[in-house]
């Protein structure tokens, strides 16, 4: 699939990931990039400096979702590439407080529905579209010390492989992008969130990778039309071991968490 010459939308486009994608995919000739976020000023500085469009918008906002989509479509033509890229880390346990929960699911699943109902129907009026899920490698393992946020992850996978399954024969491209810990400001709150030791804290800067190499990453899973976008490679040997064996895989998260989380954590009581 082309990524050229294309209408390009990206929520949480305001930094990380986001702003990577949109630095990436104002690269390809041709291309109208929207950033939008729920920072309306980070949105127009990741706009105005690769010549694109900054829109403040709330994901989890369904109403605003459906106005920006419209927006856009009217504007500047039907969305060829959308994004689905904000998202919010949050630790804790099953006891994390509901309203956390009810936060990260709204931001980390439904915004993905909010914004597929909106823009999908449009997609397949004109028979082609492709949608990227930022989900993360916790979607398809887990990250330990973090329950709603792997829990949501899982739904963002399962969401983005349900619509792949459903609508891949009429032309619609699915992506979801599952990387490990990737050098953006989520990742300096890690220890905080998940109440890590330093050994853990060591671990996740010295895995993480430039945001930039994720955004390649997609660019080239678009072109092969992948559904899985793995930046680390090892993910898919780890996602493989799992599968074939998971009462295993399960006993070796437990002796990582052991060494690598704090008794006294909040994930750990």
């Amino acid at each position: 699939m082309r990524t050229d010459d294309s209408v390009v939308v990206i929520t949480g486009g305001g930094s990380g990931i986001g702003a990577a994608l949109a630095e990436r995919f104002a690269t390809e000739p041709g291309n109208t990039v929207v950033v939008t976020d729920i920072d309306a000023a980070s949105a127009v500085a990741v706009a105005s400096a690769i010549g694109g469009h900054g829109v403040e918008l709330d994901v989890t906002d369904e109403l605003a979702t459906a106005a920006v989509i419209a927006d856009i479509e009217q504007r500047f033509g039907g969305i060829d590439i959308l994004c689905l890229n904000a998202g919010i880390a949050t630790g804790g346990s099953v006891d994390a407080p509901t309203d956390v929960w009810n936060e990260t699911w709204d931001v980390n699943v439904m915004a993905h529905v909010h914004a597929t109902r909106h823009a999908l129907p449009l997609m397949l009026e004109r028979g082609s579209g492709c949608i990227v899920s930022t989900a993360s490698a916790a979607g398809l393992l887990t990250n330990i010390g973090a329950a709603p946020y792997s829990v949501t992850k899982h739904a963002a996978v399962a969401l983005a492989e349900w619509l792949a399954v459903t609508y891949g024969s009429r032309g619609i491209h699915v992506s979801a992008l599952c990387p490990q810990f990737v050098r953006t400001p989520m990742i300096d709150d890690f220890a905080t969130m998940t109440g890590a030791g330093p050994d853990l804290a060591t671990w996740v800067h010295t895995i993480a990778i430039d945001p930039k190499d994720v955004a390649q990453a997609v660019i080239d899973a678009i072109h092969d039309e992948r559904f899985l976008v793995l930046p680390h490679p090892e993910v898919l040997e780890y996602f493989r071991s799992k599968a074939a064996d998971y009462d295993r895989w399960i006993a070796g998260m437990q002796n990582l968490q052991a060494r690598l989380l704090d008794d006294d954590s909040p994930a750990g009581r």
